[in-house]
């Protein structure tokens, strides 16, 4: 796979999991908004919740592969 193909690709995770991580913070918070997700220790009920800490986990991976693969450059 080329790099700008596997950059799209890396673009699609990342989006479809902070759509999904927004879905599970509405369900346990209504209000939740994308600012929450960036600080989500400001509402504790998003921040003592297991699963929303798994799903946290997996878009600060594609992240952090993100900007490892942009360091590389």
């Amino acid at each position: 796979m080329s790099e700008p193909s596997l950059e799209r690709l890396l673009e699609e995770m990342i989006e479809a999991q902070r759509a999904r991580l927004l879905a599970l913070a509405r369900r346990i918070l209504p209000s939740a908004t994308l600012e929450d997700l960036l600080q989500p220790h400001d509402r504790e009920v998003l921040s003592s919740n297991p699963q929303f800490n798994f799903e946290d986990g997996i878009l600060a991976g594609y992240l952090a592969v993100r900007a490892a693969l942009r360091a590389r450059r």
